[in-house]
């Protein structure tokens, strides 16, 4: 599978190129869209939320700059998140025709998937990184633990997308559910808010929610500039690894039947 992923590369990367350039052509402004969506709605939770929230961060943060890092975190990240799966579930259908009337290996769609989100988060994630560098908030060697929390991150975003893509092929209304299902699923992360405003009975329950662990590890990086938990990872990680074995089970399971079902 891999081996005829890489012999199909240059399908990939033409994909990746036409659905960049398609989406801004025409517009004056180009790519600066992709910084200007995230950056209204941290703008506007950081206006209505930072005097409220700057006091909840963790004790000994004392940094003009520390709620705003602390949003940018969570909303950047849980965008890559919410971009992947979102699209993952609904390439197969977007992408009907061209299955039916083209032979090539079915997962070129969603690594094209992948690469686009990955390539706008480069763009915007870079920014916010030479902001940090900016204002002094850069926290400097830990930044690499970004790398490996990202990784399972995408994993867990590619196995529950594909998967949500196959399944959506033969039952329309999974895509439907889980658009309504993923906004509750942002607040009911600690992005906007800090864990510490829950009520302590609540807080344990945080665990059971893989992408808390994940922002969470994002936001110990860029905010409290130390290494994230890496024993609340590991969870996250085996579980990522079984959405792909999953998502990989349909896919090869249902490959065949989905374009007729399409």
């Amino acid at each position: 599978m891999l081996k005829s992923l890489w012999m199909y590369r240059g399908f990939i990367l033409g994909n990746v190129q036409r659905e960049f350039q398609s989406k801004y052509r025409n517009s004056l402004l180009g790519a600066a869209w992709t910084v200007f969506n995230p950056l209204a709605m941290i703008v506007v939770y950081t206006l209505i939320f930072t005097k409220v929230m700057h006091a909840k961060l963790q004790p000994g943060i004392d940094n003009e700059f520390a709620y705003s890092i602390y949003l940018c975190a969570g909303v950047l990240a849980w965008g890559l998140f919410a971009e992947i799966v979102g699209r993952s579930q609904n390439t197969f259908l977007e992408h009907a025709n061209l299955l039916k009337k083209l032979s090539f290996p079915r997962l070129c769609l969603p690594v094209t998937v992948v690469a686009n989100a990955l390539l706008n988060f480069a763009i915007v994630f870079g920014l916010f990184s030479a902001f940090l560098l900016i204002t002094g908030n850069f926290p400097g060697v830990v930044y690499v633990a970004l790398l490996p929390a990202l990784a399972i991150m995408v994993a867990f975003a590619v196995g529950l997308g594909i998967s949500l893509g196959v399944l959506n092929v033969f039952f329309r209304d999974i895509g439907q559910f889980f658009a309504i299902f993923i906004q509750f699923w942002f607040w009911l992360t600690p992005i906007v808010y800090p864990i510490s405003i829950l009520p302590e009975p609540l807080r344990p329950l945080m665990g059971y929610n893989p992408m808390a662990n994940l922002i969470g590890a994002f936001q110990d990086i860029l905010v409290a500039r130390q290494w994230p938990a890496w024993q609340g990872l590991l969870p996250v990680a085996l579980l990522a690894v079984a959405m792909c074995a999953l998502a990989l089970y349909l896919f090869r399971t249902h490959a065949g039947e989905m374009v007729d079902e399409l």
